[in-house]
């Protein structure tokens, strides 16, 4: 009798294990492909907190076409080849969305091998959703129907960027300083050429690349800087490679200006607390909280009370929500639909104004914002990173103001 009630409950338990499987197998998963161990591990596992957010928010309110969306995790290592392997091992789990933003490197490899893969397999094809990789070359050149980008391209934030400056004359001597791979390659070239026509009387004092992420102490690049006598820094740097850059310039006392792309990524607030520099680090975004529709400061609030860090990623935001609009609008979970509906569709945007998936290239525009980092002001909501210091907007550029011409020959299924 024993051994029948034993059988009986391994049978309930296996039937329960099966019935699990089962409802995980009908999930829609989306494979998230990015640094979750080593130098770029702190923004890749926001990153992953990011998208389980976005997709219990989805959830809750049915899911896509009946399907609750899965976030699957695979460790890129910020390493093309290794992103290539997890990429792989997502499609093998039978996963046919893929996302990931740091590293353009890594989104270049990433780019070609879903543009073979789907050649080659019609039918079962991958779609690739780049969330942060800025790289222009990628929605240029190099531009594939099968990937889409949310975040603005370098190109387009260093237009805004040197918009900006050309209004600021007591920038004389700038120094650019950046990661040796292509994205921090097109910073460099980028700021170049665009100071070069907009302002002509400024003086590069000093142009470094550095490896990228492997940069302990970054107290010798400072010393560079403060002996060139630049006022103003420029840096595409990101990770931990902008936070141990600006400690280091905190620790050297540097009094200059630092206009970035990923201040305020993690340790990047508090590290431009360390240097006392009130209003002097900026960087170029998609939106601040700080003054952000109602709707988006709610959001913010709900994913710090949940993590207890900073929503970084309003374009990741843009990115599932969209994701989540096409498929319903598509009726259909397959690639190739999806693909066909997000081409030119125009929503509201996480931070309010109209944003656009230009069809052409698969590049969206959407407003962007210049802010300053310094104590926080009156009626402002959001400190970071608990310093008592937030962002403020100094400027905000219209999104029909950051086209840009594309090179892009788009081929299409």
């Amino acid at each position: 009798m024993r051994s029948l009630v034993i059988a009986a409950s391994l049978a309930l338990g296996a039937a329960a294990a099966f019935g699990a499987s089962l409802a995980q197998a009908d999930n829609l998963k989306i494979g998230y492909i990015d640094p979750l161990s080593g130098g770029g591990a702190s923004v890749g596992e926001v990153g992953l907190k990011h998208f389980q957010f976005l997709a219990d928010e989805i959830n809750a309110k049915g899911g896509v076409n009946g399907q609750q969306i899965e976030i699957v995790p695979f460790d890129g290592k910020t390493n093309p080849q290794e992103s290539l392997i997890q990429a792989q091992k997502a499609i093998d789990q039978g996963i046919r969305f893929i996302t990931q933003g740091n590293g353009s490197s890594v989104a270049g490899a990433l780019l070609d091998f879903v543009a073979k893969y789907n050649d080659r397999n019609p039918g079962k094809e991958v779609l690739y959703f780049n969330y942060a990789a800025v790289d222009p070359v990628l929605t240029n050149d190099k531009c594939s129907f099968w990937h889409f980008r949310w975040d603005a391209n370098s190109d387009i934030k260093m237009a805004a960027l040197t918009n900006f400056l050309k209004q600021r004359p007591a920038v004389k001597k700038i120094y650019l300083i950046n990661q040796d791979y292509s994205f921090g390659q097109s910073v460099r070239t980028q700021a170049r050429a665009m100071l070069k026509e907009k302002r002509p009387d400024i003086e590069i004092v000093g142009d470094e690349l550095h490896p990228l992420l492997k940069i302990t102490d970054f107290s010798p690049y400072i010393a560079k800087i403060k002996a060139s006598g630049a006022d103003t820094v420029i840096t595409g740097n990101w990770g931990q490679d902008i936070a141990l850059l600006l400690k280091a310039a905190a620790d050297a006392g540097l009094q200059t200006d630092f206009y970035t792309y990923y201040a305020g990524g993690a340790g990047g607030p508090t590290a431009i607390k360390q240097t006392g520099l009130s209003d002097r680090v900026f960087d170029i975004v998609e939106g601040n909280a700080n003054d952000a529709p109602a709707s988006a400061q709610k959001t913010e609030q709900e994913f710090r009370d949940k993590y207890g860090v900073t929503l970084w990623y309003p374009r990741a935001v843009n990115e599932m929500r969209m994701f989540a609009k096409a498929a319903n609008e598509a009726k259909s979970n397959d690639p190739k639909a999806v693909a066909a509906k997000l081409e030119d569709m125009k929503v509201e945007g996480f931070d309010g104004g109209e944003i656009v998936m230009r069809k052409d290239d698969h590049q969206l525009f959407q407003d962007m914002f210049v802010r300053s980092f310094g104590p926080l002001k009156p009626g402002q909501k959001f400190d970071e990173e608990k310093t008592g210091w937030g962002w403020t907007t100094q400027g905000r550029v219209a999104g029909k103001d950051t086209l840009l011409p594309t090179t892009c020959k788009m081929e299409r299924p």
